[in-house]
């Protein structure tokens, strides 16, 4: 469990990390200042009403302790490759989707830490672990935006390489988020089983709530039916594997993925029963 904790779960979200830096181009980051309106909101959802969500559902369903600030940890986490894989089976902009989640993701390694110190003091209490932002920041950078530089890095130098190993870095990073979500699931079995009444539906009612606002929100700015998609999957869908990987860094351990973690374990597997639906319902729409 320790080689799983300190060697696999890195080095599993570096590789689901870099198979987004190598489907990115300078382009992608430019396009941004094309398309100032479609961006902002979908980054304001995602910074602002994804958090603020989370939290009253917290307060709704009675969610408290590690749990709680779990569930906060996973709504700081930016949205991941998964939303732009949706956002392409839901014909959605994705080009967008990728600008957002480039962005958001390297925006995160400034705004998680500061907002994790707060969430596991505001909901953990004493039993709060002490949390250094500068090496959370440091960690994540090491996990995160590294691996997106490097992939960028090896599009820009060695273009037709990086189109031709993509989908191979894509398929590999979806193996690896399984295989994370059943290893964190079956090292919380036990608080699983206990919280998931509550926690289950807590879940459900966030993404459900994220991606239906995320749709009328952008319809009302005049957005396009792709863009309004494409927002609506991005402010849904999070990275639970960060989250996942954050947790031992938290918790300061190295005998399993402690509780804080599991909430974004079960959103991993709760996300496709909602999405796939979702996303069948708004493909063709």
């Amino acid at each position: 469990m320790e080689i799983l904790v300190t060697v696999f779960l890195p080095l599993s979200l570096a590789i689901i990390m870099l198979s987004l830096g190598v489907g990115l181009t300078p382009s992608d980051f430019a396009r941004v200042a094309t398309r100032k309106r479609a961006f902002f909101i979908g980054a304001a959802f995602q910074v602002l009403v994804v958090p603020l969500t989370a939290y009253v559902l917290i307060m709704a369903f009675g969610l408290t302790g590690a749990l709680a600030a779990g569930v906060m940890l996973l709504s700081f986490c930016p949205g991941g490759v998964t939303s732009n894989i949706v956002s392409r089976l839901a014909n959605g902009d994705v080009a967008l989707s990728v600008s957002l989640t480039a962005i958001i993701s390297l925006l995160s390694i400034l705004t998680v830490p500061i907002l994790v110190g707060w969430a596991v003091v505001h909901f953990m209490g004493t039993d709060a672990p002490d949390i250094t932002v500068t090496s959370l920041a440091i960690a994540m950078f090491l996990i995160t935006t590294l691996p997106v530089a490097i992939g960028m890095v090896i599009r820009r130098l060695a273009p037709a390489f990086a189109i031709r190993i993509e989908p191979k870095l894509v398929a590999v990073a979806s193996g690896l988020f399984v295989v994370i979500i059943l290893a964190a699931i079956a090292s919380n079995w036990g608080a699983l089983m206990s919280n998931l009444a509550t926690l289950g539906p807590a879940l459900i009612s966030m993404l459900i709530i994220l991606m239906l606002a995320g749709v009328m929100v952008a319809g009302f700015a005049g957005l396009s039916w792709a863009e309004r998609k494409t927002i609506s999957i991005e402010v849904g869908i999070q990275n639970g594997t960060l989250g996942i990987t954050l947790a031992p860094i938290i918790m300061v351990t190295t005998s399993g993925i402690p509780e804080i973690g599991l909430p974004s374990a079960v959103y991993g597997v709760l996300m496709y029963v909602v999405a796939i639906p979702f996303v069948l319902w708004i493909r063709n729409k």
